[in-house]
């Protein structure tokens, strides 16, 4: 086969596949005969734009009232912390040079606290009351917690 051939076989093809479409393709008219009667039509409705939005951002971690200790002593003094009764306690304690276990009278909490390192408590505040935070080896009171009605 030539390429004028081809080239005519082409472009009968086409020619073909046109007129299947136009003649396939449904059509608008419904047969009645409205003249110029002016047409109604449907309202425009828009839909909202999409917007992507970031991850949210997760809430603030916990806040821990800290207590630092030197020397198996209190830097600052005695601390209190103060919560209300039914709150979350949060208590960190931590020292560069101290290793004692750390003991929270009254709820009887204790964690071994190592030099260089820290602690935490985390626990609901179910009693009220004063109760001392101590290094349990040498019985040195590094903080008290208070926990109001």
């Amino acid at each position: 086969m030539s390429s004028g051939a081809r080239i005519g076989l082409l472009a009968g093809t086409v020619v073909v596949l046109a007129l299947a479409f136009v003649l396939l393709s449904p059509s608008d008219d419904d047969g009645s005969d409205t003249g110029n009667a002016p047409t109604a039509t449907a309202p425009a409705t828009t839909t909202p734009a999409q917007t992507t939005t970031a991850e949210p951002e997760p809430p603030p971690a916990p806040e821990f009232e800290s207590i630092r200790v030197r020397d198996a002593k209190p830097v600052g003094g005695v601390q209190t912390i103060t919560v209300e009764k039914g709150e979350r306690a949060r208590i960190q304690i931590s020292s560069p040079d101290t290793a004692d276990e750390i003991h929270l009278h009254g709820y009887d909490l204790t964690r071994d606290l190592k030099a260089g390192g820290s602690v935490r408590y985390s626990f609901e505040a179910k009693a009220e009351g004063i109760f001392e935070i101590e290094l349990h080896g040498t019985g040195t009171q590094i903080g008290k917690l208070v926990v109001e009605p």
